[in-house]
């Protein structure tokens, strides 16, 4: 018998279903892209403003050639699973899946970003609390080799300077949706401690300062339509600037999910996932009034 963890994945609005579907169970991955350890029972595909019919069905035709069956039942997708993969595009329904995969008891992977809210984002971290669900939250990016090397260099930086694409969400704040890959790489960076987030637009995108509680700046520059990732950390006395490969930064995260799964601790705390989640709040909010907000974790 196989000694796979079982996995469930839930939504198939987004392409990291197919993506991380593609290093676990497909024939044709190439080696160098492939995780083991995993096995994939089902998906629940569901309608969101995020991907369209012929997308949707696209997908599922992608996965049931690799032996993945698609449902949608919930209950028929998590049955006899080990670990869930929460993989929906839209956050605004993370929150009501996340309600529906804690009293599971298992683990839970929660993809980009935690919720939509820093409201359901709180909502969501007292739930896993309470239920004492072990999840984690993250970025693809949290986990590229280029970030830890340039930390590496400089130890603690004072000032972290990231850049990184500003996507189109076809529903909700494309801050907050896409915001996310960029704010946490921040958040690695500078650690928690955010205070306030100032954002500035311009005809390239938006542009945020985040003051924190101590001699530590942050600035986020995300750009329409330039899909680089990278930045600049900094002390008194040294630097250091990275550019992401993204080359296998699918793969790396799968694995440290595939890790989690079988056991280990959680890459990134549920505290560093909620602060991320309220910045990219106070960025969304700021964006909207054009002044400075605070970074709240509300009740």
């Amino acid at each position: 018998m196989s000694s796979d963890i079982r996995v469930a994945v839930i939504g198939l609005d987004t392409s990291h279903t197919v993506e991380f579907a593609k290093r676990i169970a497909a024939n044709d991955c190439p080696p160098d892209q492939r995780v083991g350890g995993m096995r994939i029972t089902s998906c629940l595909r569901f309608d969101t403003p995020f991907q369209n019919k012929d997308g949707l069905d696209g997908r599922q035709k992608q996965l049931e050639s690799w032996g993945i069956p698609v449902t949608t039942s919930f209950d028929e997708a998590v049955k006899d699973c080990d670990a869930v993969l929460l993989e929906i595009n839209d956050a605004s329904y993370h929150r009501e899946y996340f309600e529906r995969c804690a009293p599971l008891g298992k683990p839970v992977f929660i993809d980009k970003p935690l919720a939509d809210t820093i409201e359901n984002g709180k909502a969501m971290y007292d739930l896993a609390k309470k239920k004492d669900v072990r999840c984690f939250t993250a970025s693809s990016l949290r986990f590229s080799k280029e970030v830890d090397q340039a930390k590496n260099t400089v130890g603690s930086p004072l000032l972290a300077y990231v850049y990184g694409p500003l996507g189109k969400a076809p529903a909700g704040s494309s801050i907050v949706w896409y915001g996310v890959h960029t704010f946490e790489r921040l958040n690695h960076a500078l650690g928690r401690g955010a205070k306030t987030v100032t954002v500035s637009k311009d005809a390239l995108g938006v542009v945020a300062a985040v003051e924190y509680d101590g001699p530590r700046r942050g600035i986020v520059e995300l750009t329409e339509g330039l899909w680089a990732y990278g930045g600049t950390l900094r002390t008194k006395e040294k630097a250091a600037s990275y550019t992401i490969d993204s080359t296998y930064m699918y793969r790396d995260l799968v694995a440290v999910i595939g890790a989690f799964f079988a056991g280990k601790p959680a890459p990134v705390s549920m505290e560093d996932g909620l602060e991320i989640m309220a910045m990219l709040d106070a960025a969304e909010r700021s964006f909207q009034s054009g002044r400075t907000e605070a970074v709240k974790i509300t009740a």
